[in-house]
């Protein structure tokens, strides 16, 4: 289990984009996910706890970006940070966002068979 890819999903709220991206990868023995939101009124509130543990935090936008540099910047000197420039244009589980999640995941991490998700 030690070698599992940490992946952490941030959006907003955790509501719609981040939630829809940890749902379709959390089944797959290859990562550990999570998902929260930078917004106070987020389902998961992103905390330090979360830049700790990932080993890959993927953002939705770069406004999610900036506030983890503004916040926990000197926790994400380690790690691996990617802006997927998803806008906030989707419902959970929308077949649209997950066909973009896995479009953008792709140039970073190797994508689960395709008839899964």
């Amino acid at each position: 289990m030690a070698d599992r890819n940490k992946m952490l999903f941030v959006c907003s709220q955790n509501r719609w984009r981040s939630l829809t991206a940890e749902k379709i990868y959390e089944g797959f023995a290859r990562y550990q996910v999570r998902s929260a939101g930078t917004d106070p009124r987020a389902r998961v509130r992103i905390t330090e706890g979360h830049i700790g543990w990932a080993d890959w935090i993927f953002v939705m936008e770069k406004k999610h970006l900036q506030i983890l540099k503004n916040k926990y910047g000197d926790l994400l000197r380690d790690k691996t940070v990617v802006c997927l420039h998803i806008p906030d244009e989707y419902q959970f589980m929308d077949s649209e966002l997950i066909e973009l999640l896995k479009v953008q995941l792709s140039g970073h991490i190797e994508l689960p068979d395709s008839d899964v998700m």
